[in-house]
């Protein structure tokens, strides 16, 4: 099981956060995600390789930007 850490900009509010899980629980493979307005993190964690430009793509679909923390 693999975790990996984004940092998120732009989210401000819950909805912010359901906009990027909702996107990112998409990507194949991610079985946990936990994304904070607050800190501006995300979290996703999986139990077989997830590509990064996956990851930011569903960010940037979801409306904010995101780089590898």
């Amino acid at each position: 099981m693999s975790t990996i850490e984004y940092q998120v900009t732009g989210m401000t509010c819950g909805h912010c956060e359901m906009s990027v899980r909702e996107e990112v629980s998409q990507i194949a493979g991610v079985d946990d995600i936990q994304v904070s307005a607050q800190s501006g993190k995300l979290i996703v964690t999986s139990t077989q390789p997830i590509d990064d430009a996956a990851v930011l793509a569903a960010v940037d679909e979801a409306g904010y930007s995101a780089v590898r923390a």
